[in-house]
């Protein structure tokens, strides 16, 4: 027979940019966040809307959120290695 039917008709990306893809970090959920508290230290954390991170400031440590979803294994959190600014140095 004849090989019709074989023309790969590729999707467009419909609508590229509009809201599905990676556009922009989705935060989490605000009621949510409410009752996270880090795992290690059961302190409540502080979303960083820049990295779209859960920080805990205390222990130098930045969990990452996915699709709004933090990721709240102590294997995936990242050292923010803060520095307390120095003694009597504060800089502008």
């Amino acid at each position: 027979g004849p090989a019709h039917g074989r023309h790969c008709h590729r999707q467009q990306e419909q609508g590229s940019g509009s809201d599905s893809g990676s556009a922009r970090p989705q935060p989490p959920e605000p009621s949510l966040l409410r009752f996270l508290v880090c795992p290690l230290s059961k302190r409540p954390l502080r979303y960083e809307e820049a990295t779209n991170e859960l920080i805990n400031d205390e222990l130098g440590i930045a969990y990452p959120i996915i699709d709004g979803i933090p990721n709240m294994v102590p294997e995936a959190a990242r050292m923010t290695h803060k520095k307390p600014p120095a003694e009597g140095s504060e800089q502008p």
